[in-house]
């Protein structure tokens, strides 16, 4: 254990050290746009909403009994409690212990320790996996709209509670580097996200279905599987790309639910699109943290990782939300990047041309001499 600890370790930091030097870009020390709700967020109370009643969330049916034994209860740190939740196959288990971990590890401060993750996260046998190009169409899911479209939310869901927890467990060695706000930020996601999956699972079954009624796919995790041996990468390929993506794609899906005559799910999915923003912005934050320690500029980082780590990235864009979680527009959209580099390009022309004009002045004051 010990061993591959180390070598782990090396070759982490080996990594690290060749990704900061691979360039000569130098960080730009300009302050960095910042989501605004994100202190408050990060100090705000424990999140035990999981039911979502009749108006919007609420904590849970007394009936619903919290896990309170088993490996969780005897955790000794986060990034233990965080491979249990991992190595846990039931998706509502999952669910519940991902909650009772962060819980547990607020109330009573355990430390982040270290652990490893499995492989991949423990699955149920339904959904069956399958290639995004072998996910049914709509019509011949066999699925309500409504139905199809929420099956796919919840999946992306119980993904998103997992790769929040892989990024705490496999980066937990690195605790001196990345420091512990780190770590406190993810498994805040990872929360978030287990509240998520309950308010669909949730739903699914108040319209008659269940998680499983259709395939998933699984290219969220081949996402994280490709960045598993760099932290800057997987903040480049899951908070600031697939995350980013649920902001340009939630409004959408709220449109479409209401167009289907449901709206107490577009409520519940306009919901968690308004708390993504969150965890986009943790991913920047953390991302523009990384950079710094580094000595490399953030925007052309994140696109050379993306080349990097082959991650692609689609529109269309929403820009206001993106605005918001403060990913700059430079970093993702071609055309915003010309226009940036325009504007840098004339005013370095006119700070140029002013320090000229007042150079001549200062010349012809000198020169000048009363008659």
């Amino acid at each position: 254990m010990h061993s591959v600890k180390t070598m782990l370790s090396t070759h982490f930091s080996l990594k690290f050290k060749a990704f900061s030097s691979s360039s000569s870009s130098v960080l730009n020390h300009h302050h960095h746009p910042q989501w605004s709700g994100l202190q408050n967020w990060r100090e705000g109370p424990i999140n035990h909403n999981r039911f979502w009643g009749p108006t919007g969330p609420h904590p849970p049916p007394p009936l619903d009994v919290e896990l309170d034994d088993g490996p969780i209860g005897s955790g000794c740190s986060l990034a233990e409690m965080g491979a249990v939740v991992l190595n846990t196959s039931d998706p509502l288990t999952k669910s519940k212990l991902s909650h009772m971990a962060y819980s547990r590890w607020r109330q009573q401060n355990l430390p982040i320790g270290v652990s490893q993750p499995p492989p991949r996260p423990a699955r149920p046998l339904k959904p069956p996996l399958v290639s995004p190009k072998e996910i049914p169409a709509p019509k011949n899911s066999g699925l309500p709209l409504n139905v199809y479209m929420l099956h796919n939310l919840a999946h992306v869901e119980l993904n998103a509670i997992d790769l929040a927890w892989d990024t705490i467990v496999r980066f937990s060695p690195y605790i001196e580097l990345l420091g512990e706000g780190f770590f406190a930020d993810f498994a805040h996601v990872a929360d978030d996200e287990s509240r998520h999956f309950a308010w669909c699972s949730q739903r699914l079954g108040e319209l008659g279905f269940s998680y499983g009624d259709m395939p998933g796919h699984n290219l969220l995790w081949r996402e994280c599987e490709k960045s598993s041996d760099n932290v800057a990468a997987r903040l480049a390929a899951i908070p600031l790309v697939q995350e980013a993506r649920g902001l340009d794609a939630g409004p959408r899906l709220v449109q479409k639910l209401v167009g289907c005559g449901d709206c107490r799910t577009s409520n519940i999915v306009a919901r968690i699109a308004d708390e993504e923003v969150a965890h986009v912005a943790v991913g920047v934050y953390w991302f523009v943290s990384l950079c710094k320690k580094m000595g490399r500029a953030p925007g052309s980082t994140f696109k050379d990782l993306l080349k990097e780590y082959n991650v692609e990235l689609k529109g269309p864009f929403n820009y206001s939300a993106r605005d918001e979680a403060g990913i700059p527009r430079e970093w993702y959209d071609p055309s915003s990047k010309n226009n940036d580099d325009k504007k840098e390009q004339l005013s370095e022309v006119y700070e140029r041309l002013a320090c000229i004009i007042s150079m001549e002045k200062e010349n012809s004051s000198l020169n000048s001499t009363p008659d």
